[in-house]
């Protein structure tokens, strides 16, 4: 029988708790605060406080078979995937592969090749067009140059539509020509169902990306260190002092959150896409079409993290199985 890491047990607890009514008999009896569960002793689920003896102790499975029922009860993203990132195999899926609008998730896309396109001091021009995006922006004047290492960070942390295309403009020329080159990027990182019509990822015609993916592409992003550090501020000054803060509270939220990119339009409803690590363990959430974002986010990352420990579990039965039937 295997057992779950401690920095699950507080979620499942809370899980079998709710099953106590559905299913008589699971539980008898808890264990009494004196008696806290360790490594060496699981937590019971039958007997008496204290009493370990006869026992029976939570099983992965039946957690895991457990999780992903009130998971899908409560889930309310059209479209989702947990992928592990160091194998890219999927840990869950809800029509990963619905096209649809990805709102300023897609402004990973713009933020890395602007990273990669100019210097941290480079000089931005801002045009009508720029200074006229709607929120959220940093109210960018028309009549200023701005270092693109201030315009980078707006963009990733403050999700700035403004910065979004006057960085655009600057290494493209245009929005249009620029949204080219995201998609190009895309499709080189293997998303190859992402279209981009605009740096912002404002609602626009033929514009659509995937839960899979966004995944894809964050994962990519992630690879690269600058972009990585980046993500993880959960706010940061200009180099005038503005204050940028990071709209992705996951940081603060949820435990192992090493960055990710929020979005909203009334087309896209709420999207995210982001990445976590626990232990040795790093997983990648997308989102998209959701109503309750930051709730979808926690559970499909508790059941991302169990469904990557019940995948290892099985691994070691089958490593011990085989080790033994060679001796």
């Amino acid at each position: 029988m295997s057992f779950i890491p401690s920095h699950l047990l507080s979620f499942f607890a809370a899980i079998f708790l709710s099953c106590i009514m559905a299913v008589p008999g699971v539980i008898e009896a808890v264990p009494s605060s004196a008696n806290v569960p360790t490594a060496q002793n699981p937590l019971p689920v039958l007997g008496t406080p204290g009493d370990y003896t006869s026992a029976k102790k939570i099983d992965v499975e039946y957690a895991l078979a457990q999780a992903q029922r009130q998971m899908l009860s409560q889930l309310s993203a059209k479209s989702a995937i947990v992928i592990d990132a160091a194998s890219d195999n999927a840990l869950f899926a809800r029509n990963p592969d619905a096209p649809r609008q990805p709102a300023s998730t897609i402004k990973v896309l713009t933020g890395m090749i602007a990273l990669k396109s100019l210097n941290t001091n480079d000089a931005v021009a801002i045009s009508r067009k720029a200074a006229g995006q709607p929120s959220s922006k940093i109210y960018l004047d028309q009549r200023r140059h701005y270092p693109a290492g201030d315009l980078v960070k707006a963009v990733l942390l403050a999700s700035a539509n403004d910065a979004s295309v006057a960085l655009a403009e600057k290494i493209a020329g245009s929005e249009q020509l620029f949204a080219k080159m995201m998609t190009l990027r895309a499709k080189l990182w293997g998303a190859k169902s992402t279209i981009c019509k605009t740096a912002s990822g404002l609602t626009a015609k033929g514009q659509r990306s995937t839960s899979r993916d966004l995944a894809v592409i964050f994962k990519n992003a992630m690879a690269d260190n600058e972009f990585a550090a980046i993500m993880q501020r959960s706010k940061d000054h200009t180099s005038e002092g503005k204050l940028l803060r990071n709209h992705n509270r996951a940081l603060w939220r949820i435990e192992g959150s090493l960055g990710g990119k929020t979005g909203y339009t009334n087309a896209a409803r709420q999207t995210y896409v982001g990445k976590f690590k626990r232990g040795q363990s790093e997983i990648i959430v997308a989102i998209m079409g959701s109503e309750h974002m930051w709730k979808d986010l926690a559970n499909l990352v508790e059941y991302g993290f169990l469904k990557h420990h019940a995948i290892t579990v099985r691994q070691q039965k089958m490593e011990d199985i085989q080790i033994a039937g060679l001796n």
